[in-house]
């Protein structure tokens, strides 16, 4: 156990190879409780691999080695005898190209939560509309709950995975590029629902969107090429950066 204090996660000198190549690079931070922070850098900084890695999804790349800590609540969760199943309850994973399962609306919500054992129905019933007001989707498919999820559109597609993850009820949700390919007006959607979860969960958001990470986030981290360039408040970062290279990303001359 480590001192948590008012961090919900501490990573400490976290460094992952595949096979030689070396992703992330001594990376330290900490994530406070109900904070939306956000990771910012160009294609193959490290971004997805962070978020792989912080809930074990990198178990399964063959040839990988990650070294370092990441504590949650404490916890240790890169030990090899950590419930992976269980930290991935906590700490649930929206990708950037949502993939409704080829079921109903209801069952994309209802499946895992009877896996983990809620049966009855009226409780499922509770936890696919509970999920599905705190991802604003409720309005749009409240009549159609029996209809496939591959009817629906990209935007309520993407919202539908984030209502899937809630009702797994996590701590912490992590989202890799959760607007990239959407209208603005399915963006701004997803972006407020951020901002109304923020007060229930801890919220880890990956963009290579800056004017998203400075619209959305409270705090942001800048990586380029697995290398933790810059941390700190995002109005700070993004009005005075510490290092040019953030400067010149966030202007535009690269990335």
């Amino acid at each position: 156990m480590v001192a948590v204090e008012n961090s919900k996660i501490i990573i400490q000198q976290l460094t992952f190879f595949y096979r030689d190549f070396r992703a992330l690079d001594g990376l330290s931070l900490e994530i406070c409780p109900h904070e939306i922070f956000g990771f910012m850098g160009p294609a193959k900084s490290g971004k997805t691999t962070l978020l792989r890695v912080l809930n074990r999804m990198s178990d399964l790349i063959a040839g990988a080695r990650v070294e370092g800590k990441v504590w949650l609540d404490g916890e240790d969760i890169l030990q090899p005898d950590y419930d992976v199943v269980n930290l991935r309850r906590r700490m649930g994973l929206v990708l950037s190209v949502p993939v409704p399962l080829p079921r109903t609306i209801f069952e994309n919500l209802a499946l895992a939560p009877r896996l983990f054992g809620k049966r009855k129905r009226g409780e499922l019933e509770e936890l696919v509309e509970q999920s599905l007001v705190a991802a604003q989707l409720w309005d749009e498919v409240k009549d159609r709950l029996h209809e496939s999820a591959l009817k629906l559109s990209g935007g309520q597609q993407q919202r539908l995975c984030l209502a899937r993850t809630l009702a797994m009820q996590p701590e912490v949700i992590l989202l890799d590029e959760p607007t990239s390919g959407l209208d603005p007006i399915s963006t701004a959607k997803i972006e407020q629902t951020l901002s109304d979860l923020k007060k229930d969960y801890t919220i880890i958001l990956v963009s290579n969107n800056t004017q998203q990470i400075a619209r959305v986030t409270e705090r942001v981290a800048f990586l380029l090429m697995g290398e933790l360039v810059e941390l700190g408040n995002t109005a700070q970062v993004f009005t005075v950066p510490q290092d040019k290279r953030t400067e010149d990303y966030i202007s535009g001359r690269f990335g």
